[in-house]
């Protein structure tokens, strides 16, 4: 299956986003999972990307965060501010300076001013999604002149949550879509896509990332 084209009005036809378990996602995520979702040399790989493209000592919007940012250790950030939808699992996480509970399916704008931060990004997530476009223009409102925001992803996922374009298609076609999203968003520049895969039988890991323009 491959990714439906945009319609004129920029929006991906409705049916891509429907999804198995359609129920308010703050259900699903009630219970707190301290666990990773990608094993010790995706995270690495993950790490690496970040302090390649993330801004030394900027402030931070890590996007449907959890307990682990996966930013790389040691690394100089200034505030790290984690969106999810558990406060428990936030509360938790070493590297962030605040955490926001809120859910981005029911409400796609983000509740930060104009061009909060320097740099933004969202970990194993982007496939449950169901309004990428729209959460996209709202990163690119919140995010300064030039920040990057990076979109990672493996091959795995909660398949009831997940939406139906995503399990329909293949890793190579996932790095099509996110950047997909991204051009229908508008106001992003020199957009990448990558497989960061580390190899040597473990996880997969892939990304794109653009930056505001």
């Amino acid at each position: 299956m491959r990714p439906e084209p945009l319609r004129g009005d920029g929006v991906f036809a409705p049916a891509a986003f429907e999804r198995d378990d359609d129920a308010p996602d703050d259900r699903f995520y009630a219970l707190a999972r301290k666990v990773v979702h990608i094993d010790d040399g995706a995270i690495a790989a993950l790490g690496r990307l970040y302090a390649e493209v993330l801004p030394a000592g900027g402030d931070l919007l890590d996007l449907m965060s959890s307990w682990r940012s996966h930013l790389p250790a040691g690394a100089a950030a200034g505030e790290v501010v984690g969106l999810g939808l558990n406060a428990e699992e936030m509360a938790e996480n070493p590297q962030l300076t605040k955490s926001v509970v809120h859910d981005v399916n029911r409400e796609p704008r983000l509740p930060f001013g104009d061009e909060a931060f320097d740099g933004a990004m969202c970990a194993v997530s982007i496939q449950y999604v169901i309004h990428p476009v729209r959460l996209l223009r709202e990163v690119r409102r919140v995010l300064r002149p030039g920040a990057p925001f990076v979109v990672s992803f493996s091959n795995r996922c909660f398949p009831t949550k997940a939406i139906a374009l995503w399990l329909g298609t293949s890793d190579v076609q996932h790095l099509t879509l996110v950047r997909a999203y991204f051009e229908a968003a508008g106001s992003w520049t020199d957009a990448r896509e990558e497989d960061r895969s580390p190899g040597a039988g473990g996880d997969p890991l892939y990304a794109v990332w653009a930056r505001a323009s």
